[in-house]
């Protein structure tokens, strides 16, 4: 399964705090549990459980329901996004939840580049239709 950008940020919240704990980071450096607050992960963890739960129903590729389950995940991070003053998820993050949502149709079959160029869209374009973050 693709891993969530959620992992990756806890990923780096415990090893920055494996740095300031080891004393090899300035604690002015540090930012990850600033960045990613325990109710972000827990919020996006929601919205990306609902979406993977949506995937194994998107494998007979029938373009409306996979481009309605891209729609729903969007818009529900667009929730969580304005929830915390809409600065939830820069770039960096933007592109990892991007990646994550292609990569997930991927493995269950979808081809995202054909989706996309159906409807006259590179396939970096899937969720800009819907995205606000």
């Amino acid at each position: 399964m693709a891993e969530r950008p959620t992992t990756n940020w806890r990923r780096g919240i415990a090893e920055e705090a494996a740095e300031l704990a080891a004393g090899t980071l300035d604690p002015d450096c540090a930012c990850m549990v600033e960045l990613f607050p325990e109710e972000l992960l827990l919020e996006t963890d929601a919205v990306l459980d609902v979406f993977e739960a949506d995937l194994p129903t998107l494998a007979e590729g029938d373009d409306a329901r996979i481009f309605a389950a891209v729609e729903r995940v969007v818009l529900a991070l667009n929730a969580v996004n304005e929830a915390h003053d809409e600065c939830a998820f820069e770039t960096d993050e933007r592109e990892q939840l991007c990646a994550y949502i292609d990569e997930a149709l991927t493995e269950q079959g979808v081809d995202v580049a054909a989706l996309t160029a159906k409807c006259g869209l590179g396939r970096h374009e899937l969720t800009d239709r819907w995205r606000d973050w």
